[in-house]
């Protein structure tokens, strides 16, 4: 569509304040943002929308506007609401630069303007591809714009006789055809998720091909609109947010016209995938504001007040006030040179969808945010599912990763790692922070544990053993030495087994006739060896804190 059409729209709310020359430009997608520098998540040919947030003085405008321009995005329109005018700095930068710039009545939503531009342009390049093939016209007149993917997949089924599903990059089911038939098993669909992560991270060219049993498949990536392969720096970036297009078909030997086809399909779908990105802007806009109100220390009664605004956009239509659970996910890559956050985000925000959930709209439930390589999801809970026990309700850690940690394994090949944190609920402001805390700590136990894909919960914490990965080295070896070298020395010497000894004897929680049966010792025996442990290290094996050094020195050795 043209920048022109959106003037002709009175719902929409825009009056031009300068560009009237450069209306003709076509606009492919709509972004909005409220960053300093957003220029990492355009592609070209966005009409950016903007809340103004990012601009403390007047000179911010000029380097805005400057990023705007170089990312080719057609042009910006300024929301009223903020500042009431759109500032005459912003609109000298615009007029320098030839942005045209539009101002947006304080009464009209940005998701308004949203879902217009997606619609226009989905229906648009349905057409444009129709053109090309032009048997299956009905198919892309049909699209996102007309029913969203399934009347896609309905028509591929009617037209071409192709069974197809559409699938997040952990293996849960988006869309599918609507038509009868059996559909595709969730064990199914996590092998395919799985062979496509595993395809993508070699970086070789879709479609790919899978067999599984007595079918095969066709596997074609869905990128968000407008972004090619190369228009990433790095496969990583974007390889564990991707959707596929699973087709059951083997297509290596189809004709250059049904792949340029099924190509236009997944662009079609595309548009999907970027209308559920545009409407999570909110969501993530609310998680980002309530973490910082909590990292900073915030009285409780301002968390609370944030609390209450997103209390009714994750969990419309209820009368309580819900609990809340907190996830914190990170995605870490060898050699540190790519910021996982955003990639943690995506994730986070498909993972926490119930895996038997179908469709794209499950996830409006969830608000995340992220900073560096890690993300923080904060999960509202009915509050009649928390009530009885904060401990056992709301998301699992093993659960979380139950369906999803062999497809994630696959996309993070051998260079990457997800680990996740899951606190308890609480139920109000005041437990926010303990509750981001708790998250933190648990996703650091998972750490420490083996595996490219791990998870840990609150009910883990309560061992002091789970402390131990996190001593640092040079404190693990000073203090292992001054405990168990000097009895290492002396089993060296005399072949003595005291460490043995010291072992089975805390094992049977100081039990002399325990300990005597297990090594096959007389009881006099074991206490002279026990004697010179601590004639050795000057401990006391009857006082309960040398046993417990003891006990934590051989865990750390």
């Amino acid at each position: 569509m043209r920048l022109r059409a959106l003037l002709d729209t009175d719902a929409l709310g825009l009056r031009l304040l300068g560009g009237e020359d450069e209306l003709d430009r076509t606009v492919r997608g709509v972004m909005t943002t409220d960053l300093r520098d957003p220029s990492r998540y355009l592609s070209g040919g966005e009409l950016v929308l903007t809340g103004l947030a990012w601009r403390r003085d007047a000179a911010d405008s000029e380097p805005f506007v400057r990023l705007l321009v170089q990312a080719g995005v057609v042009a910006l329109a300024a929301g009223e609401a903020e500042l009431g005018d759109v500032p005459d700095d912003l609109a000298v930068a615009c007029a320098r630069h030839r942005l045209p710039l539009f101002a947006v009545h304080e009464s009209v939503a940005f998701a308004t303007i949203t879902e217009h531009v997606v619609r226009q342009v989905s229906g648009e390049r349905a057409g444009d591809l129709a053109a090309v093939v032009d048997r299956h016209r009905r198919m892309m007149t049909s699209g996102p714009a007309g029913g969203g993917p399934d009347v896609v997949l309905d028509l591929l089924g009617s037209d071409l006789d192709l069974r197809a599903w559409v699938l997040s990059p952990t293996g849960r089911l988006i869309a599918g055809p609507k038509v009868s038939g059996p559909g595709l098993p969730a064990d199914t669909c996590a092998k395919l998720a799985a062979e496509h992560l595993a395809a993508a991270r070699t970086g070789r060219r879709g479609p790919h091909r899978v067999t599984l049993g007595t079918s095969t498949y066709s596997l074609f990536p869905v990128r968000s609109s407008g972004r090619s392969v190369q228009a990433s720096r790095d496969v990583r970036e974007t390889v564990l947010s991707d959707w596929l297009l699973a087709v059951e078909a083997d297509a290596g030997d189809w004709p250059e016209e049904r792949l340029d086809l099924l190509q236009g399909v997944t662009q079609l779908i595309s548009v999907e995938r970027d209308r559920r990105d545009a409407a999570r802007t909110v969501r993530r806009r609310l998680a980002q504001e309530v973490l910082e109100l909590v990292q900073t220390g915030a009285a409780p009664a301002e968390i609370a007040a944030r609390l209450r605004v997103a209390a009714p956009v994750l969990l419309p239509g209820l009368g309580a006030a819900p609990h809340w659970q907190v996830v914190v996910a990170r995605v870490e890559w060898q050699g540190g040179d790519l910021e996982g956050g955003p990639v943690a985000q995506s994730l986070l925000e498909e993972i926490l969808v119930d895996p038997s959930a179908t469709g794209p709209e499950p996830s409006d439930r969830i608000a995340v945010a992220h900073t560096g390589d890690e993300a923080i999801a904060l999960v509202p809970l009915p509050a009649v599912s928390a009530e009885h026990d904060g401990s056992e309700a709301g998301i699992l850690a093993d659960a979380l990763l139950e369906s999803v940690r062999d497809p994630l394994s696959a996309g993070l090949d051998d260079d990457g790692r997800v680990t996740l944190g899951v606190s308890a609920s609480v139920h109000s402001a005041e437990g926010l922070r303990g509750a981001l805390e708790e998250a933190r700590h648990a996703r650091r136990v998972a750490a420490a544990r083996p595996g490219r894909v791990c998870a840990a919960g609150h009910q883990e914490l309560a061992s002091h053993v789970l402390l131990l990965p996190f001593v640092p080295d040079d404190v693990r070896r000073a203090f292992t030495a001054r405990l168990l070298d000097p009895l290492r020395d002396y089993d060296r010497r005399h072949r003595a087994e005291l460490i043995p000894t010291l072992e089975a004897f805390l094992d049977c929680d100081g039990s002399w006739t325990r300990c005597a049966t297990r090594l096959h010792l007389h009881v006099n025996t074991l206490r002279y060896r026990v004697g010179r442990i601590e004639q050795l290290t000057s401990r006391d094996l009857s006082r309960l804190e040398d046993k417990l050094d003891f006990f934590l020195a051989l865990r750390m050795s």
